[in-house]
Formats: structure tokens, C-alpha cells, sequence
């Protein structure tokens, strides 16, 4: 029994480990297993196999009368379970995909405000939102705009700055 439990404290210790250094069985032998296994080798794969393994055979070690063999083979059945939904989670969370970076350009067509008053001959400041976010941006007008008006956004000048033209009502 205390064997068993060695392998389920070391498939708790590995999982610990595998937080730190995901990614190792995956690029031994120079990426020749690259893809093969894909994902099978993996820390957590491995952790979470030795850990139910361990375990279960402990606990049916000493709960029945089994036996050893038994006990072995009812933790490895169970590591095997473990191993295998460990890794169908793995791959489900790694296809999870996020959306696109916002960009300058996806500013353009986008309303905002004015914090600073823009000169026909210089640069202000607006106030826009960009993925949800509010920033704020150097804005340039081809004529004057006054502090807290509506503006609509016509180019990205830059990834700092805009040009803006008033919104008519």
C-alpha cells in the first residue's frame, strides 16, 4: 500500500511540476514525437494517470481483499480513465479560440467625444471606445472642433492618433 501511495503523492507532485514546465515530453528527442501522441505524453496526461493509479489501487488494497494484483489493476483502469479525460479536456481547452486583437484601423466609422479642443491647425484629444475599452487618442480635424462634441471617426493616422470629423445633427 505504501507503494501505491508513493505513486499517487508523485502523480500530485508531477502535476505541481507540470504547471511549471508544461510542454517537456512533447519536444524530447527533438520533436521526433511531434504530433504522435498528440498531447499524450503531456505533464498533466502522465500526472493524472500515476495519481489515480495510486490512489485507487490504495484504497482498493485497503478497503477489500482483493489483493495486490487487484489493486493494480483497478487504480491502472482508473488512471487510465483520468489520463484519458485529462487529455480530452486539454484539447478542448487549447482549440478554444479568443477574438481578434483590436487594431487602429478598427476605429474607423467608430463615435466618440472630444476632451481636448482641436484646433483646425493642430492636434486634440477624443475619447473612444476600442474592443469595449475606452481610449484615448490624438485626434486631428480639418476644422475646429470644441471640447465634449460628438466626432466621428474618418482615418487612423497612427496607433496613437485620428482624424475626426463633427457628427451634424
Amino acid at each position: 500500500m505504501t507503494l501505491l501511495l508513493g505513486l499517487g503523492i508523485a502523480g500530485i507532485v508531477l502535476l505541481v511540476v507540470s504547471l511549471i514546465f508544461d510542454g517537456i515530453f512533447e519536444g524530447l528527442f527533438g520533436g521526433v514525437l511531434s504530433g504522435f501522441f498528440d498531447g499524450l505524453l503531456s505533464l498533466p496526461v502522465i500526472a493524472g494517470f500515476f495519481s489515480m493509479l495510486g490512489f485507487t489501487g490504495a484504497i482498493v488494497l485497503g478497503t477489500t481483499g482483493l489483493g495486490t494484483v487487484a489493486a493494480i489493476a483497478a487504480g491502472a483502469l482508473a488512471g487510465i480513465v483520468a489520463a484519458s479525460l485529462t487529455w480530452k479536456l486539454s484539447k478542448a481547452l487549447m482549440r478554444d479560440q479568443t477574438d481578434a486583437t483590436p487594431r487602429g484601423d478598427d476605429l474607423v466609422g467608430t463615435s466618440g467625444s472630444v476632451v481636448t479642443a482641436i484646433p483646425a491647425d493642430g492636434y486634440g484629444e477624443v475619447l473612444l471606445r476600442l474592443g469595449g475599452q475606452p481610449v484615448k487618442l490624438a485626434a486631428k480635424s480639418p476644422v475646429p472642433v470644441e471640447r465634449g462634441a460628438e466626432i466621428w471617426v474618418e482615418a487612423a493616422l497612427s496607433t496613437t492618433s485620428v482624424v475626426v470629423r463633427p457628427v451634424e445633427r
